[in-house]
C-alpha cells in the first residue's frame, strides 16, 4: 500500500484539496476573533497543543505500545481539529464561531507542532531506523497543511460565491477520502489487524474520551458557558485524522504508524456523538429541573 502512486501522490493531493476547502471556509476575521473571546481560545489551544500530547504519551507508556504504533498515537495527538468538529459543534449547539476560530489557528500551529511532536516521539521510542522526519519532510508537512489553506482563503476573499458553492462538495470529498484511506490502511495491515486492534483500540478509545472530556471540563472549570464548552470539547476531541494518515503513509511511509489514526477515525464519530448527546441531554434535564415548581 505504501508504495502505490495512490498513497505517494494521490493522498497528498487529496489532502491539499481538503485543506484548500478548509481555507475556503475561513476569513481573516476568524483569526481576529481570538481577541473577542481570548479565554475560550487559550483554553482549547493549551489543551490541544500541550495537554493532549502528554495524555497520549501517558497512555502509550501505560499500554507499552510497539514503537511504530506509539509514534502513530503521538502523531494523532498532534494533529489539529478539523471541519468535522465544526459540524459536531453545530449538531450539539456549540459555539460554531469559536470552532471556526480554533480550526483556523490550529491549522497554522499544526505545521509547527506536528513535526516537533512526531520527531520527539521517533527519538524517544527509538524508531529512527524505520522513520525519519528530516527538514525536507518537515517542509512537505508545512506545504500540504498550510499552503492550501492560505490559497483557499485567498480564493474566498476574491469570490465568496465560489467558496460557498465549493463547501458542500469538498466536505463530501473529505469524508470519502477519510473512509477510503482508513479502510485501506486497516486492510493493508490485515494480517496484523487483530493484534493492532487489541493494542490500539482501547488506547485510542480512551484517548478520544479523555480529549472530549478535557475539552468540556477545562472550559467549564474556567467558567466558560455551555456553548463554548461544547465547542471546546469537539475541537479538542475530533482530530483531522486525514492529516495524520497522510503524514504517516506519504511522508513517513509507514502503514503501521497510520493504524492509530485509522482506528481513531472510526471511533471518534461514535464517541463524539454519544458524548454530545449526553452533554445536551444533561443540560436539557437540568433546565427542566430548574423550571419545575417546588413541592
Amino acid at each position: 500500500m505504501n508504495n502505490s502512486a495512490l498513497i505517494t501522490t494521490g493522498l497528498p493531493i487529496a489532502l491539499a484539496i481538503i485543506m484548500f476547502g478548509l481555507g475556503l471556509s475561513l476569513t481573516t476575521d476568524d483569526f481576529r476573533r481570538v481577541t473577542r473571546s481570548p479565554k475560550a481560545v487559550v483554553v482549547a489551544l493549551v489543551l490541544q497543543v500541550l495537554v493532549l500530547p502528554l495524555v497520549a504519551f501517558g497512555l502509550v507508556k501505560l499500554f507499552d505500545l510497539d514503537p511504530l504504533l506509539a509514534v502513530g498515537v503521538m502523531l494523532l495527538a498532534a494533529s489539529p481539529g478539523g471541519t468535522t468538529a465544526n459540524l459536531f459543534s453545530h449538531l450539539f449547539r456549540g459555539d460554531v464561531a469559536l470552532n471556526i476560530t480554533l480550526t483556523a489557528i490550529n491549522s497554522v500551529l499544526a505545521a509547527i507542532t506536528i513535526p516537533i511532536v512526531t520527531n520527539l516521539a521517533i527519538d524517544h521510542f527509538d524508531a529512527q531506523g524505520d522513520l525519519g522526519l528530516q527538514l525536507g519532510k518537515v517542509v512537505q508537512v508545512i506545504a500540504i497543511v498550510l499552503v492550501p489553506v492560505a490559497i483557499g482563503m485567498a480564493v474566498r476573499r476574491r469570490s465568496a460565491d465560489l467558496a460557498a458553492r465549493a463547501d458542500r462538495p469538498v466536505r463530501i470529498f473529505s469524508i470519502v477520502v477519510l473512509v477510503i484511506v482508513s479502510v485501506g490502511a486497516l486492510l493493508g495491515e490485515r494480517e496484523n489487524l487483530a493484534d493492532y486492534m487489541r493494542q490500539v483500540g482501547l488506547v485510542t478509545g480512551i484517548f478520544c474520551l479523555a480529549s472530549l472530556t478535557l475539552g468540556y471540563a477545562g472550559a467549564r472549570l474556567l467558567r466558560l458557558d455551555k456553548r463554548q464548552a461544547i465547542a471546546s470539547s469537539m475541537e479538542v476531541g475530533i482530530h483531522n485524522t486525514t492529516v495524520a494518515l497522510t503524514i504517516a503513509l506519504s511522508v513517513l511511509d509507514s502503514t503501521e504508524v497510520a493504524i492509530p489514526s485509522a482506528v481513531y477515525s472510526v471511533l471518534m464519530y461514535v464517541l463524539a456523538t454519544a458524548f454530545g448527546y449526553l452533554m445536551t441531554r444533561r443540560h436539557s434535564d437540568a433546565g427542566k429541573s430548574v423550571g419545575q415548581p417546588a413541592g
